[in-house]
């Protein structure tokens, strides 16, 4: 039993003690150097290295065709022969003509030799009557003596007319030699052969096949086929519009392929540094190479090309990046545990990263994660958070 004695107060229960507020944990990482990429992934597709669809230069029936679409040829390999007698016709009458040139200059050498002798004899004669008409004035008469003399200059002219004949049948020698090599060379384009090492892609005629000469862009000629360079790939990638300017011969393309899941690495060889109007996108264009034919034409591949690539510089994660109207910020845990708030310039953006080139400095921690849950001034415990700090290879 209690009892209760006048002045005095009795207490019931005890007072407690009142216990300290813990600072809520924050997941904290620090700023870093390190290697950092931007990239971009498209979609490309592989086109052959060269292809071309073989015409022939003359007209004429396929005789024989030594290939089928899938062969392999080789370079100068013969691809079809074409029968064309005409042109049989036209080289052995060419080469008749060579024969009756040469014959023409052999009889005309013999002139010039037959008018040189004339002349020589009835230059000595005139000479001789010369002579003696100087010695002994009177001796020859003046009309014997002229005529000798027309003689002599009838023969010297004589021969300047032998000689001219010459020339012309020697001159008529090349014209039907050169008559001749054209028709040995239209004879020779009725044999298809291969201008590059590659595969038949397709083949348009059978034997039997009247070809027409493909001699002008705007004749409409049968091929005969189709010959693709598929040892050696184009992987062609369309680049959108805002990335052309950070695309350069020698970027680095990590190429994963549609079909087999392989990656291989690549480099850009060339561009078109022309926008298409349609697609507002640049073609691109990595070579890859192909020896055991595993790789098609029109296979795609998801290709990686790397835009930018910066070394040793200021990263962050990017979950740690913050904006509020336009405005890059992080949330940072100063000396006394204390969130500040702090504007920052971002420079490149990988997947998981991204550079800052203003408003950090190295080793300061930063809140990257559930940023909402906590005010400016607030006291914090940072706990070092689980996410990966970057690797010196960069971010790909």
């Amino acid at each position: 039993m209690l009892l209760a004695l006048p002045g005095l107060a009795f207490v019931g229960c005890r007072r407690k003690e009142t216990e300290p507020i813990s600072p809520p944990t924050a997941s904290v990482a620090v700023v870093t150097r390190g290697d950092l990429s931007s990239t971009l992934t498209v979609a490309g597709e592989f086109q052959p290295y060269q292809e071309v669809e073989l015409h022939a230069k003359v007209s004429g029936y396929i005789r024989r065709i030594n290939v089928d679409i899938g062969d392999r040829v080789r370079i100068g390999q013969v691809i079809a022969t074409l029968e064309v007698p005409e042109l049989n016709a036209q080289l052995s009458a060419s080469q008749a003509e060579i024969r009756h040139s040469q014959a023409e200059i052999s009889r005309a050498q013999s002139e010039v030799t037959l008018a040189e002798a004339n002349h020589a004899a009835l230059h000595a004669a005139y000479t001789r009557l010369s002579n003696a008409s100087n010695q002994r004035p009177g001796l020859i008469a003046a009309q014997e003596l002229d005529d000798s003399h027309a003689k002599d200059q009838d023969a010297e002219a004589k021969i300047n007319v032998a000689k001219s004949a010459l020339e012309a049948t020697r001159q008529q020698l090349g014209v039907s030699q050169s008559e001749s090599q054209r028709v040995k060379s239209l004879q020779e384009y009725s044999v298809v052969t291969a201008p590059f090492s590659g595969v038949v892609t397709m083949r348009y005629a059978d034997v039997g096949s009247l070809i027409q000469a493909g001699t002008a862009s705007n004749t409409q000629s049968m091929p005969v086929v189709k010959v693709a360079q598929s040892d050696l790939l184009r992987l062609r990638m369309p680049v959108p519009e805002e990335d052309v300017p950070f695309i350069n011969v020698g970027s680095d393309v990590q190429i994963k392929l549609e079909a087999t899941g392989k990656s291989i690495s690549g480099k850009v060889i060339r561009f078109t540094r022309e926008l298409s109007t349609s697609t507002r996108t640049m073609l691109a264009e990595v070579d890859v190479p192909n020896p055991d034919l595993m790789l098609s034409s029109g296979m795609t591949a998801e290709a990686t090309i790397v835009l930018q690539d910066q070394k040793n510089v200021l990263t962050v994660p990017a979950g740690a990046i913050l904006n509020d109207e336009g405005q890059s910020y992080v949330l940072t845990v100063d000396t006394e545990n204390k969130v500040r708030k702090v504007p920052v310039v971002l420079g490149i953006q990988g997947s998981d990263r991204a550079v800052i080139t203003h408003g950090l400095a190295e080793h300061q921690s930063l809140i990257v994660s559930g940023q909402s849950k906590y005010q400016i001034g607030q006291i914090v415990h940072p706990q070092l958070s689980t996410i990966s700090m970057p690797s010196h290879g960069g971010d790909q």
